[in-house]
């Protein structure tokens, strides 16, 4: 039935299901020990052949022999724009994203530095205690006038050249100063503090994956809206895409969930923001779809933005993540396999 629908419900029922594959990924948190970093890198390898050769047969291939109607050997030259302009997307997406993307970390270190403790240190001197302050010391204890000390905590935010000067008047005017905040406070202000700082985490991670969905979701749209356009552009090649980029999508929803779970968050909360990235993918397709039908001559230009984009984030992201953990050999493996697979399908299929 839906091989004689029209594209735009045929991309929708696509990037749905692709969208269901990411939310079947984030589910495995339910089943594994939140730590299971080798089935993650198994997996995130597996998706990098899978990208990889879904790149090639269902979007490179067709750009060229859709190019070659009209440019013959100049062919390469729309596919050439394309596909370096999806590159550059994925590229300027990660340059403006927040600094989850731009502090090369991977989503377990993401969510699982070391968080801000409080360390209260005695020190005698106010100016040597401001200094130390200034050095990157964040708690404060000064003297108070009986000799006994007394504990401040001081912020990061403060300004600790204003503390500096205010030390060195106290000292020249023979007094010493001293704030002792009430400890339950200073306690649950830490708290809140690791609580923002923890859901900031999150929030970064979802928008970083999510980001790099969207090239994929577009994929799926430009795909089937040129179905028909050139010899290579067929409802199976595209089928073969859409069950590629939801075979990859299983492990980027794991990439999600588990560190979460990881992290200490519960399992459903987890799952639930695992699979949310996967949500822009039917938006995306939708637009992509519709874009190449109203303006079929950028097909070749569609085609090969979607597969610059879906090779920068393999390069880009998923070899360099799947690597982190010291599991490379079975990263790799896991790569080889999955091009193996995804190339057996578009070429026994398509």
């Amino acid at each position: 039935m839906i091989h004689a629908s029209s594209p735009i419900l045929q991309a929708l029922v696509a990037s749905l299901f692709t969208w269901g594959v990411t939310a079947l990924g984030a589910a495995v948190v339910f089943f594994l020990p939140p730590h299971s970093k080798k089935l993650l890198d198994i997996s995130l390898g597996f998706a990098a052949g899978v990208m990889t050769a879904a790149s090639f047969w269902s979007l490179l291939a067709p750009a060229i022999e859709i190019s070659e109607q009209s440019l013959h050997a100049l062919a390469f030259i729309p596919v050439a724009i394309g596909f370096a302009a999806g590159a550059a997307f994925v590229h300027l997406a990660d340059r403006i994203m927040p600094t989850c993307v731009l502090s090369d970390m991977s989503v377990v270190e993401l969510l699982t530095e070391e968080q801000p403790t409080t360390k209260i240190q005695f020190i005698t001197d106010e100016r040597d205690a401001v200094k130390q302050k200034i050095l990157g010391e964040q708690p404060l204890v000064m003297d108070g006038d009986n000799g006994e000390p007394n504990v401040r905590i001081v912020k990061g935010e403060l300004d600790a050249r204003s503390e500096l000067s205010e030390a060195n008047n106290a000292v020249a005017a023979g007094s010493s100063f001293s704030i002792t905040d009430d400890a339950n406070t200073e306690a649950k202000d830490e708290r809140n503090l690791v609580a923002a700082l923890s859901w900031h985490r999150i929030l970064l991670l979802i928008i970083a994956v999510t980001v790099h969905n969207i090239p994929e979701g577009l994929a799926v749209g430009v795909a089937f809206a040129s179905i028909g356009k050139a010899k290579k552009a067929t409802f199976e090649s595209a089928f073969n895409l859409a069950l590629g980029i939801g075979l990859q999508n299983f492990p980027e929803g794991l990439a999600v969930s588990l560190p979460l779970a990881a992290f200490g968050h519960p399992k459903m909360k987890s799952f639930l923001y695992g699979q949310l990235s996967g949500m822009v993918e039917p938006v995306a397709a939708l637009l992509g779809a519709a874009a190449v039908i109203m303006m079929e001559p950028v097909l070749p230009y569609a085609l090969s933005f979607a597969a610059g984009a879906m090779i920068y984030v393999v390069v880009d992201d998923i070899i360099p993540e799947a690597q982190r953990n010291n599991n490379g050999k079975l990263a790799s493996i896991g790569a080889i396999v999955g091009f193996i697979i995804m190339m057996s399908l578009d070429v026994g299929l398509g």
